[in-house]
């Protein structure tokens, strides 16, 4: 449990180093999606704000010390930026907690020292970068520097928040660009307190700025503005093209993670015992509310009957409730709005003929969460792969059971999806998981694991899945200008 304050906190705009209101004094609520009770009224910012972040934002780039500092005393403010999230992590944890209904236990132990690990990680990443050298026998040498590339809009998602937004500004700052983060108003919470932090670091006033509001006029007002020079957005891909339109009159640089609809590959060789804990794990982790989501299990026909009895069981024990009960191990949808897209696809199961094996209801919860946009763990069978249920990004605790007879067939179904994000393997044949992989058309393939990351090996999606590459040096290619020096030796 965690001690996090229910009082309506009063969220403002960051910018230039300190919280201010909107210009217009305008705010939205943002409520907690277990009890439905206000937590928050957020600064909501006009286009004027917008303005203003971005120029301030500009000139801490153009004029401050931030790109021209060396990059071990950046470097060394961003690895006190870490210190600062980790001694802050059960009050971060304790916001997403309250804002997104995530289980609080799951926040605080492994997404907030996640985030602060993002920060550390890229910090050292840039200490250790190099250039290249290309002599031209004895006349010329080239060299390569990685420079800036100036003001950056990072465009982060509700689902994960904290850690997703510090996925993209330990990169950005780490190069010296400057940023203004553009959190989802549905969960701004934790992602406002990224400025302070920032502050607390040592790190310039205007190099991290935050603004809060709708994505159609915030997100408008970011990625058509022309002191913006990249935008880097994780989250749906029919927003991942607007954005790409408003930005393309002034040559943005893009880097984008969108949607997915993981095909979860179970072959009859796979190990059970660590298939079904890890497959209920990508299933249901954030009650579904993942890019990466297992949602699509095919399951080899021999062992369907087996596989469907083990799965289930561990579906329904799951613990759905409170977030802030240590034994919660799924809490509610987000939103209203969320919960209704959620369950509509409850109606198409029905009207698509697939069979439910569980869930498909409210849980039965205490009284103080009635108003809670709660859905049990709900599981279907759908044996043709081309249905909506199987096809669409439901975003909830939704999963369907694909069968299929031979490998050339869930090859077929793995592939037959607009996304391509990830996809998992189970089987403990090395010859297959190889094939598999390989011809999988995902970004990412976890072989007999989920949700493991390195950071220094790409991340991204094939296909509406993303443009570009997260992670390690690709991030580092996104976030700086190549320079070519050619000196003449003669």
């Amino acid at each position: 449990m965690t001690n996090i304050q229910t009082k309506v906190r009063e969220v403002g705009l960051y910018i230039n180093g300190e919280y201010t209101k909107a210009m217009d004094d305008a705010t939205f609520e943002v409520k907690n999606p277990a009890t439905q009770e206000v937590i928050a009224r957020v600064s909501e910012a006009t286009i004027e704000d917008v303005d203003r972040a971005c120029h301030v934002a500009r000139n801490a780039f153009e004029n401050g010390p931030w790109r021209t500092m060396t990059v071990a005393e950046r470097c060394a403010k961003l690895r006190r930026m870490a210190e600062i999230i980790l001694e802050r992590k059960e009050e971060i944890a304790g916001l997403d907690a309250i804002d997104v209904g995530k289980p609080f236990h799951s926040a605080v132990q492994h997404e907030v020292p996640r985030a602060a690990n993002n920060i550390k990680f890229f910090a050292d990443f840039m200490e250790n970068q190099g250039g290249e050298v290309y002599p031209m026998e004895e006349e010329y040498i080239n060299y390569t520097r990685y420079e800036p590339v100036g003001v950056a809009a990072l465009i982060t998602p509700w689902n994960v928040p904290f850690m997703l937004t510090t996925w993209k500004l330990g990169p950005c700052l780490a190069a010296g660009n400057t940023a203004i983060i553009k959190p989802a108003e549905m969960t701004p919470l934790s992602v406002s307190l990224l400025g302070e932090i920032a502050k607390e670091a040592g790190i310039p006033d205007g190099v991290v700025n935050i603004v809060h509001g709708k994505g159609s006029v915030v997100g408008t007002a970011l990625t058509t503005h022309p002191e913006v020079d990249l935008v880097s957005f994780t989250g749906s891909t029919a927003t991942g093209k607007r954005i790409m339109k408003n930005g393309a009159d002034s040559l943005k640089k893009f880097s984008f993670e969108l949607g997915g609809k993981a095909a979860n590959i179970i072959f009859e060789d796979a190990n059970l015992d660590k298939a079904i804990p890890v497959s209920i794990q990508a299933a249901f982790m954030n009650s579904g509310q993942v890019c990466l989501a297992g949602s699509r299990i095919l399951v080899q026909r021999t062992i369907l009957d087996e596989f469907i009895n083990r799965f289930k069981k561990a579906a329904m024990e799951l613990k759905v409730g409170d977030p802030q009960d240590a034994e919660t191990r799924m809490g509610p949808l987000v939103s209203e709005e969320h919960y209704k897209k959620v369950t509509s696809y409850l109606e198409i199961a029905k009207d698509e003929n697939a069979t439910l094996i569980c869930g498909g209801k409210r849980p039965e919860l205490p009284e103080y969460l009635q108003n809670g946009y709660y859905l049990e763990p709900t599981v279907y069978i759908q044996e043709n792969p081309k249905t909506r249920l199987c096809q669409e990004e439901i975003f909830g605790p939704v999963v369907t059971i694909i069968p299929f007879d031979t490998e050339e067939e869930a090859l077929r179904i793995a592939n037959d999806t607009e996304y391509g994000l990830n996809g998992v393997v189970w089987t403990e044949n090395l010859q297959r998981a190889h094939r598999i992989s390989h011809a999988v058309r995902a970004g990412t393939i976890w072989v007999n694991c989920w949700f493991v990351r390195d950071l220094r090996a790409p991340f991204g999606g094939f296909k509406k899945s993303g443009v570009g590459r997260e992670g390690g040096h690709h991030s580092m290619e996104f976030f700086t200008e190549a320079k070519n020096i050619c000196i003449a030796l003669k």
